[in-house]
């Protein structure tokens, strides 16, 4: 199970000083913090950041500006955009005197955040650091122990588990009269012993911790309880691990948190026999491009936000100025003779219109540049999950017989990749590019469909930039993709040629053809955008019978 998943509930109950729910609010009230406050409430996120975001960039008392920038920091974490919700939690400290008795509750409450972002970055080190110093300002003995589960879990996480089982074993002592807080310590504490020792017998101490919870109601518990159980029978009792990872898929549907779903699914489609993992993986993509798509409208939804706040800001210290100015002219009136009103007049006239047309040009490159960001996160996300499943399903589909390892091995690489696509760069491989490509096209091939594949041991690749080797995969996968959906084509050929330091691909198919007109979906519209970035040019022919495209790119040198 990620961190995350043990984190959040912690996090969704105002674990620290910062919420209203364990501070006193500033001495002076103020309606867009408390509205702020009501919206963070009831998880209407983007409406609470707007509010809060006021707060920040207004407010005049430290403490509510530190607060606010803090409750910013928690949600864009919440949303997935850990760096954004870093940078909101330090901005929070700036504001904060630690010499301050009334300050040193929301700085606990900023470290132990700052602990949390950095431990789903897998920046074990910084996690720890910020861990520690969130408990010099906790004072109250309830929190203490959740801060130092934190640690010992980031312990585990990072493959130091002496220290985690040394942590685990204090709060085991201390915990013995709160139930909840006891099962979930010695979960953690059975899984450590087992990840240090894999002969460890950690099913009874894991079957304990998942009775007390059941007894209990914890459902949140009975989430973490039945992935640890399924992460330990999964190699010993195969059977086993597959009935308590189908629990955890129960509960994690009844909690509506689409990431334990995306995580349990993965280890359904790991554990299950090759002929019930097809509702599985349809559920996977669709819950791995909801998750990323909604991560990514966040992202952008709180720098749209901010970027309004400053546009208004602006417009009212425009406003200002320009009232500040009439009523100077106002004055001056009464000295000067009219030519020379009338000359400040249209002076300031142009000088609005100036910035008028100024902060129109700010707007329009601002929604530019995020449309751009969606297309390009969309479009890899199209690349990596859709056509990826693809693929895969192509296997299972007309492969006589499935080797499981290697089908497990493209999912954890699929699942890897899918988690952080916003920052993926193409991949290096040992794999020669001649080889890559043969393997792309042979394996859409089928009793059904012949792909005959010529020339392709006469293109230069070793030549060929590794950037543009990346397009031309994904240009030829896009196609393939194409024919197998829609051209009812049982024959195939790809051509490659090399003239005049000129690549040329040849595609033709004897299936329905492309109509006269050719419609562009997301498809072919992506593989058109491609070929123009690496300064290619294509057309589509129309034969009596099947398709015929022709590609053709120049040679970019690799650096």
């Amino acid at each position: 199970m990620r961190p995350s998943k043990f984190i959040l509930p912690l996090l969704g109950c105002g674990l620290f000083a910062c919420t209203s729910r364990q501070v006193s609010k500033p001495p002076i009230s103020d309606p867009s913090f408390d509205k702020g406050e009501s919206f963070y409430e009831n998880n209407n996120n983007d409406s609470a950041f707007y509010y809060f975001n006021i707060v920040a960039t207004s407010a005049t008392d430290s403490l509510k500006i530190a607060t606010a920038y803090s409750y910013m920091g928690i949600i864009q974490a919440h949303e997935g955009d850990h760096y954004g919700g870093q940078e909101s939690l330090l901005k929070s400290l700036t504001y904060l005197n630690e010499h301050k008795k009334e300050n040193q509750q929301c700085m606990g409450a900023d470290y132990f955040e700052l602990g949390n972002a950095c431990l789903n970055l897998k920046n074990y080190d910084a996690a720890i650091d910020y861990y520690h110093k969130a408990l010099k300002y906790i004072s109250n003995p309830d929190y203490k122990p959740i801060a130092l589960n934190s640690i010992a879990l980031t312990y585990q996480k990072k493959g130091e588990y002496d220290q985690a089982l040394n942590l685990y074993k204090s709060l085991l002592a201390e915990s013995k009269d709160n139930k909840q807080e006891y099962a979930r310590v010695l979960s953690n504490y059975a899984k450590t012993k087992w990840l240090k020792d894999s002969t460890y017998p950690a099913g009874p101490e894991l079957q304990q911790a998942l009775q007390i919870r059941k007894d209990s109601n914890d459902i949140r518990g009975l989430n973490a309880s039945y992935a640890h159980l399924s992460d330990y029978y999964s190699l010993s009792l195969p059977d086993s691990a597959l009935h308590y990872a189908r629990k955890w898929y129960e509960v994690a549907r009844d909690l509506g948190n689409p990431d334990d779903q995306v995580e349990a699914l993965s280890k359904l489609i790991t554990l299950s026999p090759t002929n019930l993992l097809k509702p599985y993986f349809i559920r996977y993509q669709y819950l791995t491009d909801s998750i990323q798509t909604a991560k990514n409208t966040a992202k952008n939804q709180f720098a749209l936000i901010r970027y309004e706040a400053a546009k208004s800001k602006a417009d009212n210290l425009q406003l200002q100025k320009d009232n500040a100015q009439k009523k100077n002219l106002l004055l001056i009136q009464r000295f000067i003779l009219v030519l020379t009103i009338l000359v400040f007049l249209a002076a300031g006239s142009m000088l609005v219109l100036r910035n008028r047309r100024r902060r129109q040009q700010i707007e329009q490159a601002s929604r530019q540049a995020i449309q751009e960001h969606q297309l390009k996160t969309s479009q890899k996300v199209h690349d990596v999950v859709a056509n990826g499943l693809y693929r895969i399903m192509a296997d299972l589909e007309h492969k006589p017989v499935v080797n499981k390892e290697e089908l497990i091995d493209k999912i954890d690489i699929l699942y890897e990749r899918s988690r952080d696509i916003s920052y993926e760069k193409p991949n290096a491989t040992a794999t020669p590019f001649l080889t890559k490509i043969e393997n792309l096209l042979t394996s859409f091939g089928s009793e059904r469909t012949k792909v005959m594949i010529v020339g392709n041991d006469t293109i230069p690749w070793s030549r060929i930039n590794p950037q543009v080797q990346h397009e031309v995969e994904h240009i030829l996968q896009e196609l393939m993709i194409n024919m197998k959906k829609h051209s009812q084509a049982n024959s195939v050929m790809v051509k490659f040629g090399y003239q005049n330091n000129q690549v040329q691909i040849l595609y033709t198919d004897n299936g329905i053809g492309f109509p006269p007109q050719v419609k562009y979906g997301n498809g072919l519209q992506n593989t058109g955008n491609r070929i123009k970035r690496i300064n290619g040019q294509y057309r589509f022919e129309h034969p009596d019978k099947g398709s015929k495209i022709i590609i053709s790119f120049p040679i970019a040198q690799s650096s």
